[in-house]
């Protein structure tokens, strides 16, 4: 078994949803070795994180940035960790419930996704800055 890992710098986004997928896979070019393994995603943040899900139609994105900013406001006055404004702490819990790590099956030299998956970048900040992510892959060469 062969494992391999690299930290990546993802720039700047603006607040929402991005597909990372291309960028993650070209990191680590030796999950092009693999002919059968795992690629494990991990986000360095606590106001960021990552998911998997429709990689084609944008308006998707869209609606998960409408749904999270209605399920986790801003402003509410019960929060008291403010500290970096108003989208602080619902950045916070926007990322622990997405989660900060995915994990997605490598088949000959690929990642295994579905044809309408990708790897998203959810950014919860409105200037959530560059973002590092650690990507490691393991597997049968």
């Amino acid at each position: 078994m062969e494992i391999f890992q690299t930290t990546i710098a993802l720039r700047a986004r603006k607040r929402g949803f991005h597909l990372i997928t291309d960028e993650v896979f070209s990191a680590l070019p030796e999950i092009k070795t693999l002919k059968l393994g795992i690629c494990q995603v991990f986000i360095q943040h606590t106001s960021a994180s990552l998911t998997i899900n429709e990689n084609a139609d944008p308006t998707v994105r869209t609606d998960f940035e409408m749904f999270f900013n209605k399920s986790v406001p801003e402003n509410d006055p019960d929060y008291e960790h403010d500290y970096e404004g108003a989208d602080d702490m619902p950045a916070h819990l926007k990322s622990s419930l997405l989660g900060c790590s995915v994990s997605m099956p490598i088949s000959n030299g690929k990642l295994t996704l579905g044809i309408w998956q990708g790897i998203y970048l959810c950014e919860h900040r409105d200037y959530g800055g560059e973002r590092k992510l650690v990507i490691t892959a393991w597997g049968n060469t």
